[in-house]
Protein backbone atom coordinates (compact mmCIF):
# COMPACT_ATOMS: atom_id res chain seq x y z
CA UNK A 1 0.00 0.00 0.00
CA UNK A 2 3.54 2.02 0.44
CA UNK A 3 3.66 1.63 -3.20
CA UNK A 4 0.29 2.39 -3.77
CA UNK A 5 -0.63 5.27 -1.66
CA UNK A 6 1.50 7.57 -4.24
CA UNK A 7 -0.44 7.43 -7.19
CA UNK A 8 -1.94 10.19 -5.16
CA UNK A 9 1.00 11.95 -5.19
CA UNK A 10 1.94 10.98 -8.84
CA UNK A 11 -1.76 12.48 -10.28
CA UNK A 12 -1.15 15.74 -8.53
CA UNK A 13 2.55 16.22 -10.02
CA UNK A 14 1.80 15.10 -13.66
CA UNK A 15 -1.60 16.69 -14.37
CA UNK A 16 0.71 20.17 -13.89
CA UNK A 17 2.08 19.15 -17.21
CA UNK A 18 -0.26 17.42 -18.91
CA UNK A 19 -4.15 16.74 -19.18
CA UNK A 20 -5.70 13.59 -16.66
CA UNK A 21 -6.51 11.03 -19.22
CA UNK A 22 -3.57 12.22 -21.71
CA UNK A 23 -0.80 11.32 -18.67
CA UNK A 24 -3.29 8.32 -18.49
CA UNK A 25 -3.24 7.21 -21.89
CA UNK A 26 0.43 7.35 -22.15
CA UNK A 27 1.17 5.37 -18.89
CA UNK A 28 -1.28 2.68 -19.87
CA UNK A 29 0.14 2.54 -23.49
CA UNK A 30 3.64 1.58 -22.02
CA UNK A 31 2.63 -0.38 -19.42
CA UNK A 32 1.04 -2.39 -22.11
CA UNK A 33 3.78 -2.73 -23.91
CA UNK A 34 6.30 -3.47 -21.78
CA UNK A 35 4.64 -6.09 -20.17
CA UNK A 36 3.71 -8.07 -23.50
CA UNK A 37 7.58 -7.50 -24.54
CA UNK A 38 8.35 -9.04 -21.23
CA UNK A 39 6.05 -11.96 -21.87
CA UNK A 40 7.04 -12.82 -24.65
CA UNK A 41 10.71 -12.73 -24.21
CA UNK A 42 10.37 -15.08 -21.19
CA UNK A 43 7.70 -17.26 -22.74
CA UNK A 44 5.34 -16.56 -19.95
CA UNK A 45 1.48 -18.30 -20.82
CA UNK A 46 -0.74 -17.21 -23.28
CA UNK A 47 -4.44 -15.98 -23.12
CA UNK A 48 -7.28 -18.07 -23.59
CA UNK A 49 -10.36 -16.00 -25.06
CA UNK A 50 -12.16 -16.02 -22.22
CA UNK A 51 -9.02 -14.53 -20.23
CA UNK A 52 -8.82 -12.11 -22.71
CA UNK A 53 -12.60 -10.65 -22.45
CA UNK A 54 -12.68 -10.82 -18.57
CA UNK A 55 -9.00 -8.93 -18.42
CA UNK A 56 -10.13 -6.16 -20.87
CA UNK A 57 -13.62 -6.09 -18.62
CA UNK A 58 -11.88 -5.93 -15.45
CA UNK A 59 -9.09 -3.33 -16.83
CA UNK A 60 -11.58 -0.65 -17.22
CA UNK A 61 -12.89 -0.52 -13.76
CA UNK A 62 -9.44 -0.77 -12.39
CA UNK A 63 -7.54 1.69 -14.57
CA UNK A 64 -10.13 3.71 -16.59
CA UNK A 65 -12.82 4.64 -14.39
CA UNK A 66 -10.71 4.29 -10.86
CA UNK A 67 -7.76 6.14 -12.45
CA UNK A 68 -9.49 8.48 -14.41
CA UNK A 69 -10.97 9.94 -11.52
CA UNK A 70 -8.60 10.13 -9.30
CA UNK A 71 -6.75 12.05 -12.06
CA UNK A 72 -9.51 14.29 -12.69
CA UNK A 73 -10.07 14.95 -9.32
CA UNK A 74 -6.61 15.84 -8.81
CA UNK A 75 -6.41 18.19 -12.19
CA UNK A 76 -9.23 20.17 -10.37
CA UNK A 77 -7.61 20.61 -7.24
CA UNK A 78 -8.80 17.65 -4.89
CA UNK A 79 -5.77 17.78 -2.37
CA UNK A 80 -4.06 14.15 -2.45
CA UNK A 81 -4.95 13.19 0.92
CA UNK A 82 -8.69 13.89 0.50
CA UNK A 83 -8.63 12.02 -2.84
CA UNK A 84 -7.14 8.72 -0.83
CA UNK A 85 -9.56 9.18 1.78
CA UNK A 86 -12.49 8.80 -0.75
CA UNK A 87 -10.68 6.18 -2.74
CA UNK A 88 -9.41 4.44 0.78
CA UNK A 89 -13.70 3.56 1.10
CA UNK A 90 -13.78 1.47 -1.59
CA UNK A 91 -13.17 -1.94 0.28
CA UNK A 92 -17.04 -1.36 2.09
CA UNK A 93 -18.36 -0.74 -1.46
CA UNK A 94 -16.10 -4.56 -2.56
CA UNK A 95 -16.55 -6.07 0.77
CA UNK A 96 -20.81 -5.31 -0.05
CA UNK A 97 -19.97 -6.79 -3.67
CA UNK A 98 -18.14 -9.84 -2.49
CA UNK A 99 -20.80 -10.78 -0.13
CA UNK A 100 -23.76 -10.15 -2.61
CA UNK A 101 -21.97 -11.39 -5.45
CA UNK A 102 -19.14 -13.94 -4.70
CA UNK A 103 -20.69 -15.21 -1.48
CA UNK A 104 -17.52 -14.44 0.20
CA UNK A 105 -18.48 -14.43 4.32
CA UNK A 106 -16.25 -12.74 6.73
CA UNK A 107 -15.92 -13.42 10.53
CA UNK A 108 -17.34 -11.18 13.02
CA UNK A 109 -13.55 -10.59 13.75
CA UNK A 110 -12.81 -9.45 10.09
CA UNK A 111 -16.28 -7.34 9.92
CA UNK A 112 -14.79 -5.42 13.46
CA UNK A 113 -11.71 -5.30 11.14
CA UNK A 114 -13.59 -3.41 8.25
CA UNK A 115 -15.21 -1.11 10.61
CA UNK A 116 -11.91 0.29 12.35
CA UNK A 117 -10.85 0.68 8.65
CA UNK A 118 -13.68 2.75 7.92
CA UNK A 119 -12.89 4.75 11.10
CA UNK A 120 -9.29 5.33 10.40
CA UNK A 121 -10.87 7.09 7.09
CA UNK A 122 -12.93 9.07 8.53
CA UNK A 123 -10.80 10.21 11.46
CA UNK A 124 -8.43 11.54 8.20
CA UNK A 125 -11.71 13.09 6.71
CA UNK A 126 -12.17 15.31 10.20
CA UNK A 127 -8.38 15.72 9.90
CA UNK A 128 -8.78 17.41 6.41
CA UNK A 129 -11.80 19.28 7.31
CA UNK A 130 -10.04 20.95 10.26
CA UNK A 131 -7.77 22.14 7.56
CA UNK A 132 -9.68 24.13 5.95
CA UNK A 133 -8.57 22.00 2.15
CA UNK A 134 -9.56 23.51 -0.99
CA UNK A 135 -10.20 21.85 -4.18
CA UNK A 136 -13.20 20.29 -2.81
CA UNK A 137 -15.80 20.96 -5.75
CA UNK A 138 -19.21 18.74 -6.53
CA UNK A 139 -17.21 18.12 -10.16
CA UNK A 140 -14.11 16.50 -7.81
CA UNK A 141 -16.17 14.60 -5.84
CA UNK A 142 -18.38 13.17 -8.51
CA UNK A 143 -14.97 11.95 -10.11
CA UNK A 144 -13.48 10.30 -7.22
CA UNK A 145 -17.08 8.25 -6.81
CA UNK A 146 -17.34 7.34 -10.08
CA UNK A 147 -13.18 6.17 -9.19
CA UNK A 148 -14.14 3.99 -5.86
CA UNK A 149 -17.32 2.36 -8.29
CA UNK A 150 -14.67 1.88 -10.47
CA UNK A 151 -12.42 0.15 -8.62
CA UNK A 152 -14.63 -1.67 -6.35
CA UNK A 153 -16.20 -3.01 -10.02
CA UNK A 154 -12.74 -4.35 -11.63
CA UNK A 155 -11.82 -5.92 -8.23
CA UNK A 156 -14.86 -8.27 -8.09
CA UNK A 157 -14.59 -9.07 -11.55
CA UNK A 158 -10.97 -9.79 -11.27
CA UNK A 159 -11.69 -11.93 -8.35
CA UNK A 160 -14.56 -14.01 -9.86
CA UNK A 161 -13.08 -14.42 -13.40
CA UNK A 162 -9.44 -13.76 -13.39
CA UNK A 163 -8.23 -16.77 -10.91
CA UNK A 164 -6.68 -18.27 -13.93
CA UNK A 165 -5.37 -14.81 -15.60
CA UNK A 166 -1.87 -15.41 -16.25
CA UNK A 167 -0.34 -12.17 -15.09
CA UNK A 168 1.76 -10.47 -17.28
CA UNK A 169 -0.28 -11.17 -20.54
CA UNK A 170 -3.71 -10.51 -18.97
CA UNK A 171 -2.23 -7.27 -16.76
CA UNK A 172 -1.07 -5.75 -20.55
CA UNK A 173 -4.13 -6.65 -21.96
CA UNK A 174 -6.19 -4.81 -19.02
CA UNK A 175 -4.10 -1.72 -19.87
CA UNK A 176 -4.35 -1.52 -23.10
CA UNK A 177 -8.35 -2.21 -22.71
CA UNK A 178 -8.32 0.95 -20.53
CA UNK A 179 -6.02 2.96 -22.82
CA UNK A 180 -8.67 2.73 -26.08
CA UNK A 181 -11.18 4.37 -23.45
CA UNK A 182 -8.42 6.77 -21.88
CA UNK A 183 -7.26 7.98 -25.32
CA UNK A 184 -10.78 8.87 -26.85
CA UNK A 185 -10.94 10.76 -23.44
CA UNK A 186 -7.73 12.56 -23.97
CA UNK A 187 -8.52 13.77 -27.59
CA UNK A 188 -12.28 14.87 -27.24
CA UNK A 189 -11.40 16.40 -23.53
CA UNK A 190 -8.41 17.62 -23.22
CA UNK A 191 -7.18 17.68 -27.17
CA UNK A 192 -4.52 15.52 -26.28
CA UNK A 193 -3.00 18.04 -23.71
CA UNK A 194 1.29 17.51 -22.88
CA UNK A 195 3.65 19.61 -21.90
CA UNK A 196 7.59 16.94 -21.83
CA UNK A 197 8.99 18.64 -19.23
CA UNK A 198 11.15 16.87 -16.35
CA UNK A 199 8.80 16.28 -14.03
CA UNK A 200 6.47 15.00 -16.44
CA UNK A 201 8.96 12.20 -17.30
CA UNK A 202 10.04 11.63 -13.80
CA UNK A 203 6.29 11.09 -13.32
CA UNK A 204 5.34 9.12 -15.93
CA UNK A 205 8.32 6.84 -15.29
CA UNK A 206 7.53 6.49 -11.94
CA UNK A 207 3.89 5.80 -12.71
CA UNK A 208 4.68 3.15 -15.01
CA UNK A 209 7.33 1.51 -13.21
CA UNK A 210 6.32 1.63 -9.80
CA UNK A 211 2.48 1.70 -9.82
CA UNK A 212 1.35 0.19 -12.94
CA UNK A 213 3.80 -2.95 -12.95
CA UNK A 214 5.17 -3.33 -9.45
CA UNK A 215 2.03 -2.42 -7.13
CA UNK A 216 -0.73 -3.73 -9.77
CA UNK A 217 0.90 -6.86 -10.38
CA UNK A 218 0.97 -7.51 -6.92
CA UNK A 219 -2.55 -6.51 -5.89
CA UNK A 220 -3.49 -9.02 -8.80
CA UNK A 221 -1.35 -11.75 -7.54
CA UNK A 222 -2.89 -11.07 -4.15
CA UNK A 223 -6.11 -11.24 -5.75
CA UNK A 224 -6.16 -14.63 -7.20
CA UNK A 225 -4.86 -15.92 -3.76
CA UNK A 226 -6.91 -14.50 -1.34
CA UNK A 227 -10.04 -13.16 -0.81
CA UNK A 228 -11.31 -10.18 -1.82
CA UNK A 229 -11.90 -8.51 0.80
CA UNK A 230 -8.65 -9.04 2.84
CA UNK A 231 -6.77 -7.61 -0.26
CA UNK A 232 -8.90 -4.18 -0.86
CA UNK A 233 -8.67 -4.02 3.09
CA UNK A 234 -5.52 -2.58 2.50
CA UNK A 235 -6.62 0.51 0.64
CA UNK A 236 -7.75 1.09 4.35
CA UNK A 237 -4.10 2.46 4.85
CA UNK A 238 -3.78 4.76 1.56
CA UNK A 239 -5.57 7.53 3.02
CA UNK A 240 -3.46 8.19 5.96
CA UNK A 241 -0.12 7.39 3.70
CA UNK A 242 -1.32 9.89 1.00
CA UNK A 243 -1.74 12.03 3.76
CA UNK A 244 2.03 11.54 5.27
CA UNK A 245 3.41 11.79 1.69
CA UNK A 246 1.23 15.21 1.02
CA UNK A 247 2.17 16.72 3.90
CA UNK A 248 6.18 16.20 3.34
CA UNK A 249 5.60 17.05 -0.60
CA UNK A 250 2.34 20.00 -1.10
CA UNK A 251 3.30 21.40 2.75
CA UNK A 252 -0.43 19.77 3.19
CA UNK A 253 -1.30 19.85 6.80
CA UNK A 254 -0.82 16.99 8.88
CA UNK A 255 -2.40 16.62 12.30
CA UNK A 256 -2.71 14.19 15.43
CA UNK A 257 -6.12 13.24 14.26
CA UNK A 258 -4.54 11.81 10.58
CA UNK A 259 -1.64 10.20 12.38
CA UNK A 260 -4.24 8.24 14.91
CA UNK A 261 -6.25 7.53 11.44
CA UNK A 262 -3.64 5.52 9.97
CA UNK A 263 -2.87 3.88 13.89
CA UNK A 264 -6.58 2.72 13.71
CA UNK A 265 -6.96 1.63 9.97
CA UNK A 266 -3.91 -0.75 10.68
CA UNK A 267 -5.48 -2.43 13.47
CA UNK A 268 -8.46 -2.96 10.79
CA UNK A 269 -6.21 -4.15 8.34
CA UNK A 270 -4.15 -6.55 10.65
CA UNK A 271 -8.47 -7.72 11.92
CA UNK A 272 -9.59 -8.45 8.45
CA UNK A 273 -6.20 -10.09 6.72
CA UNK A 274 -5.42 -11.97 9.61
Amino acid sequence: MLLWSTGFIVARFATRDAGALTFLFLRMVAAAAILWLVAAATGAPKLSRSDTQWAATAGLGLHAVYLGGVFIAASWGLPSGLSALIAGLHPVVTSVGALVILRERLSSMQWIGVGLGVGGVVAVVIDRLEAGVRGITAGAIVAMVLSVLGMATGTLVQRAKGGTMPLLRGTAVQYASAAVVLGIGSVVHEGFEVQLTVRFWWSLLWAVGVLSIAAVLIMLWLLQRRATVRVSSLFFLTPALSTLEGALLFDERLGALAVAGLGVALVGVYLTTR
